[in-house]
């Protein structure tokens, strides 16, 4: 069975920084893409960042573009996601996802984790 845990999410005031971390079990992670998504209180749910199996492409929402940096360590089973300079509106639960390829489309992930809760305050 495939897990998906996520760690790392806080308070943290804006301008700050927070390092996720999702660690998977149940499948061999070096065969998959990973993506994380969020969702903010009273919103859907959305793209964030994705990377491919070996790490090589990486994808962004453009509301996050050069604050946030994903990448894995495929030796540890884990994705991570950086988050620098956070702003209030980063305020959301966070969700790392799996596929076999990456993408930037929530419904064609098949795996997801139970989110980690991130707070921006001002």
């Amino acid at each position: 069975q495939v897990q998906l845990v996520e760690s790392g999410g806080g308070l943290v005031q804006a301008g700050g920084s927070l390092r996720l971390s999702c660690q998977s079990s149940g499948r061999t992670f070096s065969n998959w893409a990973m993506g994380w998504f969020r969702q903010a209180p009273g919103k859907e749910r959305d793209f964030v960042a994705a990377i491919s199996w070996n790490g090589v492409r990486t994808r962004y929402a453009d509301s996050v573009e050069g604050r946030f940096t994903i990448s894995r360590d495929n030796a540890k089973n884990a994705v991570y996601l950086q988050l620098n300079s956070l702003k209030p509106e980063d305020t959301a639960v966070y969700y790392c996802a799996s596929r076999r390829w990456i993408s930037t489309m929530e419904g064609e992930y098949d795996y997801w984790g139970q989110g980690t809760q991130v707070t921006v305050s001002s």
